[in-house]
């Protein structure tokens, strides 16, 4: 759905070819292992709300794994920023934007997740846009 119109030929597929992300130091799940790395972060997410870790961290990360995976050609980020918001809606949150001022940011915490497995970064930023949506709902209400 996230393709529908712009590319309808690899839309909800696995790619069957290796990719680089430009400018980013993580690389990437190889093709042939997509499959394996997707059930593998399905089962940590389904480990990490069994043992009730917290909505934010369980967002983030799995936003980062998802993304350091790469398995598909296009939309990868899009789907990704998907799995967060839904996730943090799961758990009762509001869905969190990345403004364009922040994005170099969420690049540079999110290519730290994936190089050095070390996610507070990326958990303190979710976290911190999710005080900042929460502060801009209230002065709506």
């Amino acid at each position: 759905m996230i393709l529908r119109g712009i590319d309808t030929d690899h839309a909800g597929a696995y790619r069957h070819r290796d990719v680089v992300i430009i400018g980013a130091l993580h690389a990437v799940t190889p093709h042939y292992k997509i499959a394996d790395d997707m059930e593998e972060l399905i089962y940590w997410y389904t480990s990490a709300i069994e043992n009730n870790h917290h909505p934010i961290e369980i967002a983030a990360i799995l936003h980062s794994k998802f993304v350091n995976i790469h398995p598909f050609l296009d939309g990868n980020g899009r789907t990704a920023r998907l799995l967060m918001n839904f996730e943090l809606m799961r758990a009762g949150y509001l869905p969190v934007i990345i403004q364009v001022d922040e994005r170099q940011k969420y690049y540079e915490v999110l290519d730290h997740a994936g190089v050095h497995n070390d996610y507070a970064g990326l958990i303190d930023m979710v976290a911190s846009l999710e005080i900042t949506t929460l502060e801009e709902y209230l002065k709506l209400v």
